[in-house]
């Protein structure tokens, strides 16, 4: 309360909130009236997988739960509720939960308590659920697109930029036009860009049977005979090659935070960095030492974290378009990967995000994981089995390094959160390696499960900036775990932190904008071009919530509307479907395409490794 109160001017709408939820709270104890929330995966559950509600009031229930067809009404089954734990999370909530994985039946369901008129929203059991996903969160992938925007239909930044760093003079003109957005802001990194162009193609090995083909590559709606994940793809991958200039050049950010001078239209961008409003923007060359043209430096010991995401992306594109015929273009895109990557060799370390008049930034530390991934994919194209002796080697490196099990980190640290090399490497090697890597996973896996029983929706996640892309993780390296070992112990975990994205969670809304269609979802994003059309865009995965210790030190946030959350938040963590809220509400480049990466994984018939 004494920030509230501290801060009444900056945040006024968040302290009448914080009020009206406190006063709500109070007469609701006064009145003897109970409030009873049920919170489900409203995208909804596969017919045999476990599906678990959880159900939280401000009083003990001592009643059970119904299981209706929506659709005529019936009760089908009652199941009693598991108490699970009292205000941990500082909100003095009692928890439940029901499970009712029995009921595998096709159909529209809610639950109910059998006394009163307390009810969950409706959600499906179908076996179809995820099928359409991927091509849904590309959706929000082209509205990122910089160069040539199809959402908007203009061309922005094409005067992207003048170098800085590296062998060139300062200022020099490189054309580095394309990419994407990174998130609600308009500048572009190969840190995440990287990532999510090696995402999108690896997407495609695993299930190409997933992605159809409804725009051509510049995003107009007319099919092209790719499928719109390559078309995505390749939006990234030309970029990446524009990156990459001539040898031992890597740009790894263009623009910086004199971006965020408020809300903007891409193609009109007010930014200035020197030579006027909507003109060129700096373009930094990777050099492996700390960067930073204002007040605040980045750290870095390298680049090897650049060229190894890189390297991998590059090497799975060259696989992918020389099956199409593109044999010129798997040419190309395979040197760029080999030249790049023993840059990385020649570099070892990191190289972070450069920030110009604040202090947040992209502050990756590990490197050894990226490229682990590279010297696999290489070694996959190109059968040299000195990439694969890297990879080894590099695997070894990194081991068990992770995040989970942490309380906390710098932003981005661990990045990319999980570790995809180990699980690419796994057939390529013997038998004793092959339970090395394993291990890897397993040792992070279990420290989550440690950390979730700590959790009533069974969450081992610490909730820092950007929390999504950690559940992502979860999801992720549980779901490649169970197919390198057979071992299931942790699905029960996996679907935990696949249901929490999906509305499982104490705010009831899906993380992902417009999904499903008809139920709760992030609507007001942070996002110049929402604000600025009012046109919603599908697909995109926020950033989630974060500790309320955090979002009360943050710098800038302002909420433009009451919290419709207010009755419910937790406490301890806090979210707002507010557009002035970018801490939790902005939704991310990176984070959509590993959002799509583990959808592939659910949706695909086939559960195969390669």
């Amino acid at each position: 309360m004494a920030f509230f109160a501290g801060n009444f001017r900056k945040n006024k709408a968040l302290f009448i909130c914080y009020c009206l939820g406190t006063l709500f709270f109070f007469l609701t104890l006064a009145t003897g009236q109970s409030r009873v929330f049920f919170r489900v995966n409203v995208l909804g559950y596969l017919p045999a997988e476990l599906k678990i509600a959880v159900i939280f009031s401000d009083r003990t229930i001592q009643d059970k739960v119904a299981i209706v067809e929506a659709t005529t009404g019936r009760t089908i089954a009652q199941v009693p509720l598991k108490f699970v734990g009292q205000d941990n999370w500082g909100s003095h909530w009692f928890y439940y939960q029901a499970d009712f994985s029995f009921v595998r039946r096709t159909g529209r369901y809610f639950l109910k308590m059998e006394k009163g008129n307390w009810k969950s929203t409706d959600f499906l059991i179908a076996k179809n659920l995820y099928h359409n996903l991927p091509d849904i969160l590309l959706e929000f992938l082209r509205q990122q697109r910089c160069g040539y925007n199809p959402f908007l239909d203009v061309a922005c930044h094409m005067l992207d930029g003048r170098t800085f760093y590296g062998p060139w003079p300062d200022s020099t003109y490189v054309d580095v036009h394309g990419g994407w957005h990174d998130a609600g802001d308009q500048l572009k990194y190969l840190i995440t860009a990287s990532y999510t162009t090696a995402l999108l193609l690896k997407a495609y090995e695993i299930a190409p049977e997933l992605f159809g083909d409804r725009v051509d590559y510049l995003g107009h709606p007319f099919p092209n005979g790719i499928p719109d994940v390559l078309d995505e793809a390749r939006w990234g991958l030309d970029w990446m090659l524009r990156l990459h200039p001539a040898p031992q050049i890597l740009i790894h950010q263009v623009g910086d935070d004199r971006d965020h001078i408020g809300w903007k239209w891409p193609q009109k961008d007010s930014s200035d960095y020197g030579w006027g409003p909507n003109s060129y923007r700096p373009a930094y060359i990777a050099t492996g030492k700390p960067q930073g043209l204002g007040r605040f430096q980045s750290k870095a010991t390298g680049f090897a974290n650049l060229a190894g995401r890189y390297a991998a992306a590059m090497a799975i594109a060259s696989r992918i378009w020389k099956n199409l015929g593109d044999d010129p273009y798997a040419r190309q895109c395979l040197k760029a990967g080999q030249e790049v990557y023993q840059m990385g060799k020649n570099h070892p370390g990191y190289q972070q995000g450069n920030s110009y008049a604040s202090p947040y930034r992209y502050a990756e530390r590990t490197w050894a994981d990226d490229m682990e991934w590279g010297a696999t994919e290489l070694f996959l194209t190109t059968g040299d089995s000195l990439y694969l002796k890297d990879a080894i080697h590099f695997a070894r490196q990194i081991g068990a390094t992770t995040w989970m099990g942490q309380d906390t980190m710098a932003h981005y640290e661990y990045y990319p959160f999980f570790n995809m090399a180990h699980w690419v490497l796994f057939p390529l090697v013997e038998k004793q390696f092959q339970d090395s890597l394993i291990r890897y996973y397993r040792i992070g896996l279990k420290a989550i499960w440690q950390k979730s029983k700590e959790s009533p929706y069974r969450i081992g996640i610490p909730f820092l900036w950007c929390s999504n892309n950690l559940v992502n993780a979860v999801i992720a390296q549980g779901l490649l775990y169970e197919k390198m070992s057979g071992d299931k112990r942790f699905h029960k975990l996996v679907l935990a932190h696949r249901d929490w994205l999906l509305g499982r969670n104490p705010w009831g809304t899906s993380f992902f904008t417009g999904i499903p269609e008809g139920q709760e979802y992030p609507d007001d994003i942070h996002t110049s071009i929402w604000v600025l059309s009012h046109r919603p865009v599908r697909g995109g995965l926020v950033d989630g919530p974060v500790r309320s210790s955090i979002f009360r030190h943050l710098k800038g946030i302002h909420l433009f509307t009451p919290d419709e959350f207010a009755a419910v938040q937790p406490g301890g963590i806090v979210y707002h479907d507010d557009h002035g809220d970018y801490a939790t509400n902005e939704p991310t480049l990176d984070g959509t395409a590993a959002a799509l990466f583990w959808i592939s994984l659910f949706a695909s018939s086939q559960g195969k490794i390669r």
